[in-house]
């Protein structure tokens, strides 16, 4: 960074961030850095927030003046336009953590106006899982976060496939051995793990050490005539330059040190990650990576691999992890993390994204119920903090109720829930249903309107205690006549009220609230309580439930009416 004390230039900065930018590149001020060739530099707090100026100092005598309005070039590339990339590795499913890693992304293409990658990062072919890929893509698609290029999409800098761009990573590979940053490596694998042992036994980190970087040309042309099985390995050289991350400031690792020279093609011509994730970036035009910060101590070796291809490295953001409520790892062995089980159980894609933004950070605001648009435009890039996002899946059923509320109250949204229950009901149900009536969507509509604000999740419908809404209960003899010798009388009435209200008007639960505190009257020896146990367990089997009159309304004068003449068959 080239600093002139001599002139004090005006440069835009967050307001929360401390970001500050030339025109170019983007910078966020920890406290202190310490910068190569540069003095330490440091924020002043003094200065506050508002409209008052900030400065940075280069010494006590030497200070820049620093505007307080974020400017959007903050975050956008130098280049031009925001390309940002999701790669999970298709080794398993899409769990939680993987689909809060894509909807960063996400909202961050879109905040900016620019474009969603997902690229598959399959090289490593020994542990692929079948049809991991292809439900990757589903689950992000289900989620409402689509990409705008993807393996199935396709997109100008496609394939989207590693596995089908293995002569790209071969070219990047050769070059870096041409110009010596990379060199190829015949220990086998009996001699690595001899060297893992040894390092065991005596308490150090097992590292590679460097063996064959001092082979001589002619040694290296001659196993290679052998066609003796190797490796490329990249040349790690000290004297990492600091990165500026977008969530943790200034960072460097000196890998050399801690770390030998890693593999970056394997011996079956398959890339590692350090590799073909740098070559895939490059070549795909990414602007902003933005992963899981289990990998920022590895940006300083790909920011060696960039500068040894020649190439400009992307901005940098490493996102803080999702933990579990008590700190915990999410573990893929939870198995209730996955996507495709949330979508299952009723989970509603919108509850999922609200809750893992909800407990993590970047957002000028953090409320429940937000939708995707309010997302995008609340989003912060600044306010992403370092420390790791507590997930408590026990308020998923809360946050899941408020959306089931927002898409019931949605024509739209609504008519997708009405085909989900349809699918769930045939599912759960299938030959029981007696009345196929059940599944019109009027119907369902009616029970999903008087239920809104009770169920956190459509799978609640066909849960036991809904399942009169779909098929006649079976009650015994006993039950009714446990309850008042006038079932016979009160079936009576109750057909009898059905018929007065089918003058085609729409039942209500207050008027037939009124009604039923009418017909009670109209028996001899039973109480109202009991009246109301006679008709719920006539038209629900059940003992308790929504209240009587909404039981009614849900089901409608013919189909009680219906259930009212078993009674009396009875």
């Amino acid at each position: 960074m080239n600093f002139t004390p001599s002139r004090c230039l005006p440069i835009k900065t967050c307001k929360r961030c401390c970001q500050y930018s030339t025109g170019r590149n983007v910078h966020k001020v920890d406290t202190p850095v310490l910068l190569k060739n540069a003095l330490p530099l440091t924020f002043n707090r003094s200065g506050g927030h508002g409209g008052k100026q900030k400065y940075i100092r280069l010494n006590s005598s030497q200070k820049r003046c620093f505007s307080s309005e974020c400017d959007e070039v903050c975050h956008h590339h130098e280049h031009g336009e925001v390309r940002v990339r999701f790669a999970p590795s298709p080794t398993g499913f899409l769990h939680l953590g993987g689909l809060r890693t894509a909807l960063y992304n996400y909202i961050y293409a879109k905040k900016y106006g620019g474009s969603f990658i997902l690229r598959m990062e399959d090289t490593d072919q020994s542990r692929l899982v079948p049809g991991a890929a292809e439900s990757i893509e589903d689950m992000l698609e289900w989620a409402g976060i689509p990409p705008d290029e993807s393996p199935r999409g396709g997109g100008q800098y496609g394939p989207y496939l590693q596995s089908q761009r293995l002569s790209l990573y071969s070219q990047a590979a050769d070059s870096l051995v041409q110009t010596g940053k990379a060199y190829h490596c015949f220990c086998s694998q009996q001699r690595l793990e001899l060297l893992k042992r040894e390092a065991l036994r005596s308490g150090q980190t097992p590292r590679y050490d460097n063996r064959c970087r001092h082979l001589r040309p002619d040694q290296v042309e001659e196993k290679l005539d052998q066609k003796v099985p190797h490796v490329i390995r990249f040349r790690l050289e000290s004297g990492v330059e600091p990165f500026n991350d977008l969530v943790f400031g200034w960072n460097r690792h000196e890998v050399a040190q801690v770390e030998g020279d890693p593999v970056v093609m394997k011996a079956d011509g398959f890339p590692t990650y350090h590799l073909a994730n740098v070559v895939d970036d490059h070549l795909m035009k990414v602007s902003h990576v933005l992963r899981g910060s289990e990998w920022l101590i590895s940006t300083s070796k790909h920011l060696l691999l960039y500068r040894a291809l020649g190439w400009k490295p992307p901005v940098f953001g490493h996102l803080p992890l999702l933990l579990n409520r008590d700190g915990s790892k999410l573990s893929k062995r939870q198995g209730d993390i996955y996507i495709q089980s949330f979508q299952r159980s009723g989970a509603l894609p919108e509850a999922l994204l609200d809750i893992t933004t909800h407990c993590g950070s970047g957002f000028n605001s953090n409320r429940v119920g937000r939708k995707m648009e309010e997302l995008i435009t609340e989003f912060n890039p600044s306010k992403i903090t370092t420390h790791s996002a507590l997930l408590d899946l026990d308020k998923l059923a809360e946050f899941n109720k408020i959306h089931l509320q927002q898409r019931i109250d949605d024509a739209v949204q609504r008519d997708w829930l009405v085909r989900d229950l349809q699918g769930r009901i045939q599912e759960v149900y299938g030959t029981q249903v007696q009345d196929q009536d059940v599944l019109q969507p009027d119907y369902i509509t009616r029970v999903l309107h008087l239920r809104k604000g009770h169920i956190s999740s459509v799978s609640d419908l066909v849960s036991s205690e809904y399942s009169y809404l779909w098929v006649r209960p079976s009650f015994s003899d006993q039950q009714m006549a446990a309850l008042s010798s006038e079932t016979q009388h009160i079936a009576t009435l109750v057909i009898r009220l059905m018929e007065g209200l089918k003058g085609g008007e729409e039942l209500t639960v207050d008027q037939l609230s009124v009604e039923l505190k009418t017909l009670a009257k109209k028996t001899s020896n039973t109480k109202y309580r009991d009246v109301m146990k006679i008709i719920r367990l006539a038209l629900s089997g059940l003992q308790q439930g929504p209240s009587v009159a909404e039981m009614m309304v849900s089901l409608g004068p013919s189909e009680i009416t219906h259930r009212f003449n078993r009674v009396l068959q009875h």
